[in-house]
């Protein structure tokens, strides 16, 4: 390594080491106490809650591991390292409520060690006291863990908020859980769900000889779902203080739906650069969305340079987009992740009460965190709608 190579090295470790050390200062205490045993709670100066997804970091063996689909400027040095410091610079930035890593968290092929690989990629949100969640992809468990192992290693980290799976019922997969976000403390609905997260695991690869392809998510996981929706939903609008309709759900998985397919340029707001890579079988998981009410957007990674939302029967069906170095890419597209911010209605009293309005933007890892293709993906009252430009135009 020569010695250009090694002052790029260093500076990336003296970053990751600074950033460590000062955001878990700055981070003790942020959790407010929140409810359904997820500590999770609207901000009561803002109202608002935000969510940083991560996909697709395909972590591996740290400074060892090499990345791929950059340009040749970029390749001297740059490691699973990279995607550490970008994981900094964006929770610095978007200081969010929530980390959702959406799979693909490890690439298990290259990972020497998944545990430890795990440890490293996750790192950043625990040493910046970040409350997160994970999801596991298609290519976690194909290293040194199982996929139940892979699973059952996330619910023992420090700070995670994943779930195995649920208590007392037969559910495929591993991962599928639910978080509930709290109102304002002090408020009328500080002890209820203003907002409801799903969590499922979509699957790696088929088991049915007769069909190839990709994994699904499976009735059994629908069944608890629309269960799980139905009885949250009941619990808002029927219990005092009674709501007039279902707070709103957001959904997140990785692999896409076969109905991402349905978009063209002139209804998505993002890019599509590669093929949809859904399963070969449409299991129905959308319908059971679209039946169940209360979910206004899903959220997903998988393929990594595609980035775009679309809308579909009122539902939003977007991708984050790649995020780590390991992970293939576009040389010269950089790495980013998805923000979701989610805006309580304020009373003309100055009562933070139920969900207003969510939205989205994406965050680049370029020179200036660059934040692009922030839109509105819904309002109470409607169906959600696209930010116009300076220049008046919709993107």
């Amino acid at each position: 390594m020569g010695l250009a190579h090694r002052r790029l090295l260093l500076h990336l470790l003296l970053l990751i080491a600074a950033a460590a050390a000062a955001e878990a200062a700055a981070g003790a205490g942020r959790k407010e106490k929140g409810i359904g045993g997820g500590g999770l709670r609207f901000r009561g100066g803002s109202g608002t809650f935000k969510v940083v997804q991560v996909a697709d970091m395909h972590y591996a063996d740290g400074r060892r591991t090499r990345c791929l689909d950059v340009l040749p400027s970029e390749a001297a040095g740059c490691s699973d390292l990279n995607t550490t410091a970008f994981l900094y610079r964006l929770f610095r930035a978007e200081d969010p409520d929530l980390v959702v890593f959406t799979g693909d968290n490890i690439y298990g092929f290259d990972a020497t060690d998944a545990a430890k690989s795990m440890d490293a990629a996750i790192a950043p949100a625990i040493n910046m006291n970040l409350p997160w969640a994970a999801v596991i992809g298609n290519h976690d468990q194909e290293g040194t863990l199982s996929r139940e192992g892979v699973m059952r290693h996330l619910v023992g980290m420090k700070n995670t908020l994943s779930r195995f799976n649920p208590e007392g019922i037969e559910i495929d997969g591993y991962g599928n859980y639910n978080l509930e976000v709290g109102g304002v403390e002090g408020t009328l609905l500080a002890n209820k769900s203003v907002l409801n997260l799903y969590f499922l695991d979509s699957g790696d690869y088929s088991t049915v000889p007769s069909i190839g392809g990709y994994g699904w998510i499976k009735a059994s996981q629908q069944f608890w779902f629309q269960q799980t929706s139905s009885n949250l939903q009941t619990k808002y609008m029927k219990e005092e203080p009674k709501q007039k309709a279902a707070a709103p759900g957001l959904v997140y998985f990785h692999i896409p739906l076969p109905e991402f397919s349905s978009f063209t340029s002139s209804n998505f707001t993002g890019v599509k650069q590669e093929g949809i890579s859904s399963p070969s079988i449409n299991s129905g998981f959308f319908a059971s969305m679209v039946e169940a009410g209360d979910v206004k957007a899903a959220f997903i990674g998988h393929d990594h340079v595609n980035d775009f939302c679309g809308k579909l029967n009122g539902i939003q069906l977007c991708y984050a987009g790649g995020f780590g170095y390991h992970a293939y890419g576009k040389a010269g597209w950089s790495r980013r992740a998805r923000v979701v911010s989610v805006q309580l209605e304020k009373t003309d009293g100055g009562e933070w009460r139920g969900v207003k309005s969510i939205k989205t933007w994406k965050r680049l890892d370029d020179p200036h965190l660059t934040t692009t293709d922030s839109e509105v993906l819904w309002n109470r009252g409607s169906n959600g709608r696209r930010k116009k430009n300076p220049d008046g135009k919709m993107r």
